[in-house]
């Protein structure tokens, strides 16, 4: 694809989107503002409704799972486009590590600093902004359908909200663009990941007299050792990167601090690269020599949670790897955004470390599925969360530029 700008120039989109620098800066600080923990998103998904609706966008709805939907252009166009940053965040853990208060959004050097500033709030905001930019601009061809959805519940189940959308609520759309931090390029893919437990069983007694039990947690020590090991020796990727597993979380069921516990409980986070199965990966696991040796039980684990809507979704911890090629229309029509929308040469593709809604629109559902996002993905989930203003007003002329550079490279 040829350079259609050169680096540094101030395209008109760019200039347009920096005229809402202000606007978009100070629904970002709303946003982070609106603590929105999983389940817990009323507050912020009413704030983007009544967004939504002031900039005019032609219907705003609720889907039943909590989710946000605005559209822009006629509700039947011929091709549809689906922007998606999810809403809700992680806790913040110690308040003690934080310089100020995260709910408190703090606007220095440029940057704002916030839970969810990065992961994903930033991109939500541009998408807000950017899709009325498009039409603001006439960027967004006549019979191109565009959608902006502020999905929930995905830093507790990723996938789960966006497939809802897409397969219960949303005609099926031609393309996705995901929202999550890429640090100014194109996404195009993440790693699969399921999350597992391995748990031991023993015989409580009184702690004063161990023999008389025996305590699960010791039968562990040989499971951990073996699950380090095996992280050195899983499979890789020259996209993706390698698999990986990790151990997140143990835990024991005991009477009391003075007794010998029943059962000891590990909890493994397994990251899949390009080849690795789901299902074998599991078995791997249950195949381990410790795991065997003191009769371990492994299972897949099961997410169910109600959302504030009142309505409850379920499934298994089991998200797909997803790679979109790199030859492929959305990758080419974000390439050309990028040129067209910003005047600067794009730096390839990459890809995410962590898992997005893509396991779902492009692993699950096979929807054709890229990524554009302010800020850098290395501050997700650390006190150190923010999103550069400058980011913002990118994403935000991205964003209105992209139906029509997708447009233009669909065949005819």
């Amino acid at each position: 694809m040829s350079v259609t700008h050169s680096p540094g120039t101030t395209t008109a989109l760019l200039a347009a989107a920096a005229r809402h620098e202000a606007r978009v800066t100070e629904l970002l600080r709303d946003l982070v503002h609106t603590p929105s923990p999983s389940a817990g998103e009323a507050d912020v998904v009413a704030h983007l409704i009544e967004q939504m609706e002031a900039l005019g966008y032609d219907e705003v709805v609720l889907d039943p799972f909590g989710s946000v939907i605005g559209r822009i252009g006629p509700a039947d166009g011929t091709t549809r486009i689906v922007m998606d940053s999810h809403v809700d965040t992680v806790g913040v853990g110690s308040r003690s590590e934080w310089s100020q208060d995260p709910f408190e959004p703090v606007l220095r050097d440029g940057i704002v600093f916030g839970r969810g500033a990065c992961d994903d709030k930033g991109g939500m905001a541009a998408m807000v902004y950017g899709g009325a930019l498009a039409r603001e601009t006439g960027a967004l061809p006549a019979d191109v359908t565009l959608y902006v959805v502020g999905s929930v519940q995905e830093e507790d189940c990723d996938g789960l909200a966006l497939e809802h959308v897409l397969t219960h609520v949303l005609p099926r759309p031609d393309v996705v663009v995901l929202g999550e931090a890429t640090n100014g390029q194109v996404f195009r893919g993440n790693r699969g990941r399921i999350e597992v437990l391995v748990r031991a069983r023993g015989s409580s007694c009184h702690a004063s007299a161990p023999d008389r039990g025996h305590n699960p947690v010791y039968d562990l020590a040989g499971v951990i050792a073996d699950v380090e090991a095996l992280n050195h020796r899983l499979g890789h990727d020259d996209f993706l990167g390698s698999g990986s597993i990790a151990l997140t979380k143990i835990e024991c069921e005991t009477p009391s601090l003075n007794a010998v516990p029943s059962t000891a409980t590990l909890y493994l986070d397994r990251r899949l690269t390009v080849g690795e199965d789901p299902d074998a990966a599991l078995q791997e696991i249950a195949a381990l020599e410790s795991v065997q040796r003191v009769g371990g039980t492994v299972e897949l684990l099961t997410y169910e949670r109600t959302s504030f809507t009142g309505t409850t979704l379920a499934q298994p911890k089991s998200f797909p790897t997803w790679a979109q090629p790199e030859d492929s229309v959305p990758v080419r029509a974000g390439l050309r955004a990028v040129e067209e929308a910003l005047a600067r040469r794009p730096a390839g593709t990459g890809h995410w470390v962590f898992s997005t809604n893509g396991v779902a629109s492009m692993g699950k559902l096979g929807i054709p599925t890229i990524g554009f996002g302010p800020g850098d993905e290395r501050y997700a989930h650390t006190v150190a969360d923010q999103c550069p203003v400058r980011d913002l007003v990118e994403a935000m002329a991205f964003y209105a530029a992209f139906p029509a550079a997708y447009m233009a490279e669909v065949p005819r």
